[in-house]
């Protein structure tokens, strides 16, 4: 990240620390070592010397299924009912199923929405219980739709019948939308109480978005929409995710509110583009690194996960358009107060399973939505016209509030 560094208004704190790199040059060194020893009939000279076991040698090979798009990665994210949970869980994974390049398992995809479906009718009650009073009617017509509805799981058995896998996937996508729907109902709040030292900060008790209007700072133009003309400004639209990263969320929400980003100034490196530091501006609280690893009740604070172990963050960072807070310029055990960046992953640069280096080292606390394909035409200079909160401030609590 030459650019990076390159400019005075961008922390060296996003790129990963020299040990690190270190650590992980290691790690490859020894995994090649080991491909060459196993492969080759002749002894490795020298090999005694690492004293690297081959257990310890071998990277964990990260599972395949980590989520590769904001929309699943938020849709795993949702504390639901066990029962929802499962639904999803057999849906999802016709969606591996359907990128078989061959002859398509239709029979697997079958077995997956029948199981689906009856889960969703024998446990009618228990998946409505869980939904608040106040959102029973909503979440009882949610449900018929999922069962019977034109993208409902019905429909969808239809579709795979029929051996078509481009209305498999239309119907799929529709399926899984009402299941994140229903999902939503049935979490109304945080499914954790924050440490007490924690509760100072502002917290997001569970989802926000936030529109960003993007100007050109040299007076040029974004691409045209389709069929349109080309633009002055840009729409993006970012979901926010408390239930992974409450203060981390919260703090974002706040500064939002108090119009911290309206103007701020954005750069662009090869892999990601920044806030500028907000100096001048509200800014914030520092926050400590919130991380939820997957599998976990709760966030992790101030720890940076190990994907060589095999942790992986319920949110990942090796998503195009992941957005994540920079480091606190003091410390790495701390977000910083204001500096958030837009994260531009490319899998060409990553490593073993796809992963990011960088993954499990920044708190990440939503996703670009709507307007990804505006990312990589921002240039170093344009300017976030404004930022709004345009849902989730009834789940916004401030320090006075607590």
């Amino acid at each position: 990240m030459q650019e990076l560094a390159d400019q005075p208004d961008i922390p060296i704190s996003l790129n990963m620390p020299t040990k690190r790199h270190k650590k992980k040059l290691e790690r490859l060194i020894a995994v090649i070592l080991l491909f060459i020893q196993f492969s080759c009939p002749i002894p490795f000279v020298g090999w005694d010397s690492w004293s690297i076991s081959p257990g310890k040698a071998v990277l964990y090979s990260p599972d395949t299924k980590v989520p590769r798009t904001g929309e699943l990665a938020l849709r795993r994210a949702i504390p639901a009912n066990t029962n929802m949970k499962a639904i999803q869980d057999s849906l999802e994974e016709i969606s591996y199923l359907l990128r078989i390049p061959q002859r398509k398992p239709y029979g697997t995809m079958e077995g997956n929405v029948k199981r689906a479906l009856k889960i969703a009718t024998d446990e009618k009650d228990s998946i409505l219980a869980s939904v608040p009073t106040n959102l029973k009617e909503k979440g009882s017509t949610l449900h018929a739709s999922l069962i019977d509805g034109k993208g409902g799981l019905r429909a969808l058995l239809d579709s795979i019948n029929e051996k078509d896998p481009d209305k498999v996937s239309v119907g799929l996508a529709s399926s899984l939308d009402t299941v994140a729907e229903l999902e939503l109902l049935q979490a109304p709040g945080l499914s954790f109480l924050l440490p007490e030292q924690y509760l100072k900060y502002p917290r997001l008790t569970g989802r926000g978005i936030v529109e960003f209007t993007i100007e050109k700072g040299d007076g040029s133009t974004f691409s045209p929409e389709a069929g349109g003309e080309a633009r002055k400004t840009a729409t993006i639209q970012i979901v926010i995710d408390g239930y992974s990263a409450p203060l981390t969320a919260g703090n974002f929400a706040k500064l939002v509110i108090d119009g911290a980003y309206n103007g701020a100034r954005l750069y662009f490196t090869d892999q990601a583009i920044l806030s500028d530091k907000g100096l001048d501006k509200n800014s914030g609280y520092s926050v400590p690194l919130e991380i939820k690893p997957s599998g976990q009740f709760e966030p992790l604070y101030r720890t940076t996960l190990s994907v060589q172990d095999g942790e992986l963050p319920v949110l990942p960072l090796s998503v195009y358009g992941a957005v994540a807070m920079a480091h606190s310029e003091t410390s790495e055990e701390y977000s910083s107060p204001y500096q958030f960046f837009f994260y531009l992953y490319d899998k060409r640069n990553a490593g073993l399973g796809g992963l990011s280096f960088d993954e499990g080292q920044f708190t990440v606390f939503g996703y670009t939505t709507i307007g990804r394909e505006i990312l990589p035409q921002i240039k170093t200079g344009d300017v976030i016209q404004s930022a709004k909160l345009v849902e989730g401030l009834d789940r916004l609590i401030l320090p006075n509030e607590s």
